[in-house]
């Protein structure tokens, strides 16, 4: 039923080991250093990521919990799968175009503490234990609405491929604010 969550939980625990080999070591100037002020730094790359995936983490539990009843836009055939084809789209590490972020899932400042690696790991193992607790459900035919836009809605297998790929993009631009000339070394 649910034959794709293993891989997503797969890449999730690979996303976790990346990050830790690639930022693990910076100190909090590095992490925090940003290419320019319009420009996210490393840690607020993995601090928005902690922020926006958790906005998962409430209906999951309502679903997992049998406290979830789907509103009328989630009950609609077509709009999941089309929202799922253009939000995937617009996350995927290979999408070309920026996005800017809604304020409530924008890093939370410029000066965020030097633990973030940590923190990010310890959420990472939240997400897989969330992925884990809805195993048994049909995460394809359970529909959601996105935590970033209200009107948005696919299925929750959709979602955590959502997760997936939006923390591969946000992986690859912290790497290359590492490879930006002036960052400290």
């Amino acid at each position: 039923m649910n034959e794709e969550l293993p891989k997503l939980i797969d890449e999730t625990n690979a996303i976790t080991d990346e990050a830790q080999k690639d930022f693990g070591q910076l100190n909090a100037q590095q992490l925090n250093w940003k290419p320019s002020p319009a420009q996210w730094s490393v840690a607020q790359c993995l601090d928005h990521l902690i922020v926006i995936n958790s906005g998962y983490f409430p209906v999951i539990e309502k679903i997992v919990h049998d406290g979830y009843q789907p509103k009328l836009q989630q009950r609609l055939p077509f709009l999941p799968r089309l929202f799922a084809s253009l939000v995937l789209q617009a996350v995927s590490p290979e999408g070309k175009r920026k996005y800017k972020a809604a304020r409530p899932f924008a890093p939370s400042s410029s000066a965020i503490a030097g633990d973030i690696v940590a923190r990010f790991k310890a959420h990472q193992q939240d997400l897989i234990r969330h992925m884990k607790m809805a195993e048994k459900l049909d995460l394809k035919k359970t529909i959601i609405t996105s935590p970033v836009a209200s009107f948005v809605t696919y299925s929750a297998m959709d979602g955590f491929k959502i997760v997936v790929a939006h923390e591969h993009r946000h992986l690859q631009q912290a790497k290359r604010v590492m490879e930006t000339p002036g960052f400290p070394k």
